[in-house]
């Protein structure tokens, strides 16, 4: 049985107050690597699902998008964290797409690749968008976060997110 944590990344991995347009506006949190780490030693694929509109409205190219991405890998790397995948729907907000959050494109796509079981694996986000998307695509959710929520739990961070999945999965 192959297990999945699936991660939004702005507000998740990286600090969001202000729009990630390039890889010098990217701030890795801190405590992420030590949880993605946590993570796969207890058997967890770690994934990557994050609406980024700002491509589809024209603040950033698809190849801006990869370079941050790939700063994202590097910073994770150089701390011992891998992450597995990486799926981004560039569409503006408004275009009405299939794979922009709330909706379960990215994660039925993440599913079909990965082939992971969505009963026992999660989504985790800091916007209900996430948590909506998590739960039409059948997975468990984390809410990180204070905002009243819908999902299976809310946490304050992603290690405490981290460990609260760990203990489930015993």
């Amino acid at each position: 049985m192959t297990r999945a944590v699936v991660l939004d990344r702005d507000g998740v991995i990286n600090d969001h107050r202000r729009y990630v347009n390039t890889p010098a506006d990217f701030i890795l949190f801190e405590g992420v690597p030590f949880a993605i780490r946590t993570l796969h030693d207890a058997g967890f694929l770690v994934l990557v699902a994050t609406n980024q509109g700002g491509v589809g409205l024209g603040y950033l190219t698809e190849e801006m998008l990869y370079q941050i991405h790939q700063k994202m890998i590097s910073e994770l790397e150089h701390e011992g964290a891998k992450i597995d995948g990486i799926i981004a729907c560039p569409h503006a907000p408004f275009a009405g797409c299939a794979c922009r959050k709330p909706k379960p494109g990215m994660l039925n796509t993440l599913h079909a690749q990965y082939g992971f079981t969505k009963s026992e694996s999660y989504m985790v986000g800091d916007r209900e968008t996430d948590v909506q998307a998590g739960q039409a695509a059948g997975l468990r959710t984390v809410f990180i976060g204070s905002a009243e929520t819908k999902a299976d739990i809310s946490v304050s961070s992603l290690m405490d997110a981290a460990n609260w999945i760990v203990k489930q999965s015993g």
